[in-house]
């Protein structure tokens, strides 16, 4: 019956049901993930300036959080005791150097 025209599909009353499968090819391109290395496996400045800034915001962090605890404030001032007395044994060394020796 090669003279008969195709017939069109019948329309359905339902809609199609939500694709549930992976996209495929024809959807839009997934932009590639940021490892943070080149694809020579070197890594990029701006993965190294993110690594460093963290760094950097950790540890201040940490030693602001250090400043406030009474261990922190008692090493503190530990440190600051040996300066002074640092400075007071300088200033007799320069004294005694000034000092003609007299015998």
């Amino acid at each position: 019956m090669p003279d008969e025209p195709a017939k069109e599909p019948e329309a359905t009353a339902e809609p199609d049901p939500a694709p549930t499968t992976a996209p495929t090819s024809d959807s839009a391109p997934v932009p590639p993930v940021d490892t943070g290395y080149a694809p020579t496996g070197v890594p990029t400045f701006e993965s190294v300036r993110e690594k460093i800034e963290t760094r950097y915001g950790t540890a201040i962090g940490a030693a602001e959080l250090d400043a406030e605890t009474p261990e922190g404030r008692t090493v503190e001032e530990q440190y600051d005791a040996r300066q002074r007395a640092a400075a007071e044994r300088l200033a007799q060394i320069r004294e005694s150097m000034r000092r003609p020796e007299s015998q």
